[in-house]
């Protein structure tokens, strides 16, 4: 998932703690019928939700397949995710661009530092469409015509 363990597990403490949280509160709103604790029991421990948060960052799967990988339905993948993403996203660092305030001058400085440095851009060969015709078809190879190579 591209971060240590022991940086997974300080992630789960901090993530835990904002859970409990959000879970106090909206208990504090709740008008109770059942006893706290009844209901549907969660398919995931919150440790494993984190995880599929995280996956899901690190290689954006279909929710389909994350819920796949799981062991839960896509819908329950997508909730999870959404909801653990906001309280990633509190606990996390914001990016650079992010945390300046509205001030137009550090605005500029950010832009002139970022445009210092060159953006690489990998990108996965797209397929194409070729022409039956043998000798049409020899103008392209791999889906990039000759001439531009």
């Amino acid at each position: 998932m591209g971060i240590s363990y022991e940086q997974f597990q300080a992630l789960l403490q901090s993530a835990l703690k904002e859970h409990l949280q959000i879970h106090k509160e909206k208990e504090k709103q709740k008008v109770r019928i059942n006893y706290p604790g009844c209901g549907r029991k969660e398919l995931l421990s919150t440790s494993e939700q984190i995880c599929l948060c995280l996956f899901y960052i690190r290689q954006i799967p279909t929710f389909e397949i994350l819920g796949m990988l799981f062991g839960v339905s896509k819908s329950e993948a997508h909730i999870t995710f959404h909801y653990w993403r906001k309280i990633l996203r509190d606990i996390l660092p914001s990016s650079l661009l992010e945390q300046l305030p509205d001030q137009e001058g550090d605005l500029m400085i950010v832009q002139e530092i970022l445009t210092n440095f060159k953006l690489l851009v990998d990108s996965l060969e797209q397929p194409i469409n070729r022409p039956s015709d043998n000798e049409k078809q020899k103008k392209f190879y791999s889906g990039i015509l000759n001439s531009i190579l």
